[in-house]
């Protein structure tokens, strides 16, 4: 067995590669071999937002705050709210953050395959961002 106190792990800075806007990760969980599950907590302030990215095994998101949106390439930009589950399929090209006037905080779920989790690809445009005016309808539950 194995404790992870809080306060043990250091929060860090979503890398501006990876991310637009401001972005804070805390590491949750990161199994040890042969076990290949990794989890964090994600904070997306205002405006902030992954790239397009895929996961070789898929990605499980759980929405814990505020108020925030997703999509997979070729789909609509949907509202996902606090209590919410996302599942993206492996290979599955998709983007996740926060609206553009409320944070969002979800735990990211993901296993390895090969020692790899996350293929980081283009940065989301502002006009896909801000596609669908959706900003104009989000507000928290």
């Amino acid at each position: 067995m194995e404790i992870k106190r809080i306060g043990s792990q250091s929060s860090g800075k979503g890398p501006a590669d990876w991310f637009t806007g401001t972005v804070r990760i805390d590491p949750l969980f990161q199994a040890s071999d042969p076990a290949r599950v990794a989890g964090s907590s994600v904070t997306f302030e205002p405006g902030a937002r992954t790239a397009w990215h895929t996961h070789p095994l898929g990605q499980t998101l759980i929405v814990t705050s505020g108020c925030g949106w997703a999509q997979r390439e070729g789909g609509p930009v949907e509202e996902i709210h606090p209590g919410d589950i996302v599942w993206f399929p492996p290979g599955e090209k998709h983007w996740h953050g926060a609206t553009s006037t409320i944070a969002m905080t979800h735990i990211a779920i993901q296993e390895s395959l090969n020692g790899k989790v996350v293929e980081w690809m283009e940065k989301v445009t502002d006009e896909q961002y801000h596609s669908k005016g959706l900003e104009k309808k989000s507000q928290l539950w």
